[in-house]
């Protein structure tokens, strides 16, 4: 049977301090509800990099050249709940155009900068786990997955 597998595109931005940007999912969301998230979406038919563009838009409000997009980490998991398969791709974002704004509010509630040293314990956990292999310099990790 082939693999399948969702694919996520999330955007890592940060701010002259060096807080990342996340946002708060609302207590209807189907996934992650009540918890800090970085923006992200999934792939579409389209490149992951034309994703990240997309979503910062759709989102945010805000335009990304695809050359100010770096990859920082990607995380290959399987969830616990149904053994689906995701890859999650984590891209930094170098520069943008336009002010952040929540384009979004029924999937979004709040957005609020966060030092990476002290996230919010209510945080989308993959999403911790993956921002803390960013800042140990750590570009590959799986989860959910027996040896």
């Amino acid at each position: 049977m082939r693999h399948r597998l969702v694919i996520g595109v999330h955007l890592v931005i940060t701010d002259h301090r060096g807080h990342v940007l996340l946002g708060l999912r609302p207590a209807t969301a189907a996934f992650g509800a009540l918890q800090w998230h970085v923006p992200a979406g999934h792939l579409e038919d389209e490149s992951a990099q034309q994703c990240a563009v997309r979503e910062a838009h759709e989102e945010l409000g805000i335009g990304i050249d695809p050359d100010a997009l770096h990859l920082l980490h990607t995380l290959h998991q399987r969830n616990p709940d149904n053994g689906h398969a995701r890859l999650q791709l984590f891209f930094g974002v170098d520069r943008y155009t336009g002010h952040i704004a929540n384009c979004e509010p029924d999937r979004c509630v709040a957005l609020q900068w966060w030092p990476p040293d002290a996230l919010p314990a209510s945080i989308v956990p993959y999403t911790a786990g993956a921002l803390a292999a960013i800042t140990a310099g750590v570009i590959y990790a799986e989860a959910g997955w027996t040896t």
